[in-house]
C-alpha cells in the first residue's frame, strides 16, 4: 500500500479548497499557469486537476505539467479519458504515471474520434468506469469520476441517468461535479445517490462566470441551464468586465456558501489559470 497522499485522503480531512489548471500551450501560458500557482499557494489547494484535451490533444502537455507537480508539495490529479486512445495506449500512459509516483487519477469518457454506436475492438475501453477499473489494475490507489448534477446532456431520462452515475460512482473513490450553478441542483443530487445507497463524495466544481457569452458556453458544455437571475445580472454590464466579474463573484460566492452549509466536503474551481475569481470568492466566504 503507498504510503503517498491521495485526493481520497484529502477530502477525508474535512473542508478543502482544489482547483483546475489547464497545461499551457505557449510561453505566455506557461508564465499565466506560473503565476496562477503562485497566487494560489497561500490558500493550500488539496489537489490541483489537470485536464486533458478533446481526443487527448494535450496529452504530452498534461503528463508533462503532472510530472513536474508530482515532483513538488502539490498533489496532482490528471484527468485522462477513454475515447481518446486504445487500451494499450491508456497502459503506457498509466504506468508512467505510476512511475511519476502519481497516487490518484480522475477517468472520463472524453471526446470520442469514433460515435458511440461503432463498434469496438475487444478489450477497447468505451466507458469512464472501464478506464477506472483499469487504473486501479494497474495500480493507481485512488480513482475519480465526473458527474453532472443536473443530468448527462446524453441522457435519455432523469431516472435512467441517475442510476447510470449511480453505477460508476460505486466504482469511484470520489467525484468531481460539472459546473454548478444552483446549490440545489447538487444538494438533490447527492440526495438521490444516497437513495440509492451510494456515499461515494461527490466534490462541487465552480467557476466564476463573469460575461454573458462564458454562460452561454458553459451551457452548451454542460447541459446545465445558467440561472435567469445571473443572465439577467450580466446583460445589465455587459462590456463592462470588472463590473461583469463582480457579478460573477457575488452569484459563486453565494452558491459556494449554500452548498458548504448543505454539507458539500469542499469546493473545486474551474480556474482556467487565472487565480484571481477563485480568490475573491474564498475572501467572500471569509468574511461571512
Amino acid at each position: 500500500m503507498t504510503t503517498d497522499p491521495t485526493v481520497r485522503d484529502r477530502i477525508a480531512r474535512g473542508r478543502f479548497v482544489s482547483v483546475e489548471l489547464l497545461p499551457p500551450r505557449t510561453p505566455a501560458g506557461e508564465e499565466a499557469l506560473a503565476a496562477a500557482l503562485r497566487e494560489l499557494a497561500p490558500v493550500h489547494p488539496a489537489f490541483v486537476a489537470v485536464t486533458y484535451g478533446a481526443a487527448g490533444s494535450d496529452r504530452g502537455r498534461t503528463e508533462a505539467l503532472v510530472e513536474q507537480l508530482a515532483g513538488t508539495d502539490v498533489l496532482p490529479l490528471p484527468h485522462l479519458t477513454c475515447a481518446a486512445h486504445r487500451r494499450t495506449e491508456l497502459v503506457g500512459i498509466l504506468d508512467r504515471y505510476i512511475a511519476a509516483g502519481v497516487t490518484s487519477l480522475l477517468a472520463l469518457h472524453g471526446d470520442p474520434p469514433l460515435t458511440a454506436t461503432e463498434p469496438l475492438p475487444p478489450g477497447e475501453l468505451r466507458y469512464a468506469v472501464e478506464l477506472a477499473r483499469l487504473a486501479r489494475d494497474r495500480g493507481i490507489p485512488c480513482v475519480g469520476v465526473a458527474v453532472h448534477p443536473e443530468g448527462h446532456p446524453a441522457a435519455d431520462t432523469r431516472e435512467q441517468d441517475l442510476d447510470h452515475q449511480a453505477a460508476k460512482l460505486r466504482e469511484a473513490d470520489f467525484a468531481l461535479t460539472q459546473f454548478v450553478n444552483r446549490a440545489e441542483d447538487y444538494l438533490g443530487f447527492v440526495d438521490e445517490m444516497a437513495a440509492r445507497g451510494v456515499t461515494t463524495p461527490v466534490v462541487p466544481g465552480l467557476r466564476v462566470i463573469s460575461t454573458v457569452q462564458q454562460a452561454e458556453k458553459m451551457a452548451l458544455m454542460s447541459g446545465a441551464p445558467v440561472p435567469q437571475e445571473l443572465l439577467d445580472r450580466l446583460r445589465a454590464v455587459d462590456g463592462d468586465r470588472e463590473a461583469g466579474r463582480a457579478v460573477g463573484v457575488a452569484h459563486t460566492t453565494r452558491v459556494a456558501r449554500e452548498l458548504l452549509a448543505g454539507g458539500a466536503p469542499g469546493l473545486h474551481f474551474y480556474t482556467m489559470n487565472r487565480a484571481t475569481g477563485t480568490l475573491e470568492v474564498l475572501a467572500g466566504l471569509d468574511r461571512a
